[in-house]
């Protein structure tokens, strides 16, 4: 067990290496740990923390914070962001960026993900740490101890039933990974929701407090998909400035890009139906292990009648 603790108010981050949570990488099968933020531990565990909690998760702050990541001012964090969280530059198109949400939102250059055309593999829409969980009629979304039906997920009056789909997939996006996301098939959107609400973390230790998804702000779409059927897609936002940005699009193909986060970690969530989702996926989220995907590789296919 490691007990060093360091800080970096530049980016808000500050590691205890003590604090951990375990992640497979899909292609090099590597197990590694992940290290918890203690500030969200502050933020999540104490007293003091929650009251805090309160004032920098208020709408006028979060705007505050959002022009600042917005402004030139924020740009000399940059490297260091870089250089902490270990971000490979080279996969990415070189830009003079004007602010670190213009670096936050970059776009990776095309031959860094390989988008898979065939029509039967289903994709991962986004770089990100991949649980699967099976659709029942009395399913909690289980995420770390918090849970979560499928109806608080999308909000009240939905016309969408929750268990006409067999799985949901949650694809965590933490600070490190490449934040915009894409379609996994060919076909067009129809109902569209957008869903206000306090934001909170997404990092595994905010999940053990809070129903994050029930109180972030959150969006969520109806996809008819011309090869696994309809999927409700839905993007969960993040801690203060954790801001969603959808194209307005009605018909797509797979590998389009659907949109982006700002800054902070983010979750997407997929029902699907009528997909075999590839079984060492399985095994670990069986395992309550999660799984690094990359946008564009094979998670399943589409599953033979």
């Amino acid at each position: 067990m490691c007990n060093t603790i360091y800080f970096d108010f530049d980016i808000i981050t500050v590691v205890w290496c003590s604090m951990n949570k375990i992640i497979i990488d899909i292609k090099s099968k590597e197990v590694k740990k992940i290290r918890e933020n203690i500030l969200l531990i502050f933020l999540y565990n104490t007293v003091v923390g929650r009251c805090f909690l309160k004032i920098i998760t208020r709408p006028r702050i979060s705007r505050l914070s959002g022009k600042y990541f917005d402004s030139k001012l924020s740009k000399p964090i940059i490297r260091r962001f870089v250089l902490k969280n270990e971000i490979n530059m080279d996969e990415y198109i070189q830009e003079d960026y004007e602010s670190f949400n213009d670096f936050f939102t970059r776009k990776i250059k095309h031959k860094s993900r390989k988008i898979i055309n065939e029509s039967k593999t289903f994709i991962s829409p986004c770089d990100a740490k991949l649980s699967v969980y099976k659709v029942s009629d009395d399913l909690n979304l289980k995420i770390k101890r918090s849970n979560y039906s499928l109806n608080d997920l999308l909000g009240e009056n939905v016309q969408v039933s929750c268990f006409n789909y067999t799985y949901a997939l949650v694809f965590r996006l933490g600070v490190d990974d490449y934040h915009r996301y894409v379609f996994v098939d060919d076909g067009v959107m129809d109902e569209y929701h957008k869903i206000n609400g306090v934001l909170h973390a997404v990092r595994p230790i905010a999940q053990k407090r809070y129903p994050i998804f029930f109180q972030n702000q959150r969006e969520w779409t109806l996809l008819h998909t011309k090869n696994f059927g309809d999927i409700v897609e839905i993007e969960v936002g993040s801690l203060m400035v954790g801001k969603i940005i959808n194209h307005d699009i009605k018909k797509f193909a797979r590998g389009n890009e659907k949109g982006y986060f700002k800054f902070g970690g983010s979750t997407i969530v997929l029902l699907v139906n009528d997909i075999d989702i590839d079984e060492d996926i399985l095994k670990n989220s069986k395992n309550d292990l999660e799984t690094v995907v990359k946008l564009g590789e094979k998670i399943g296919r589409k599953k033979s009648h």
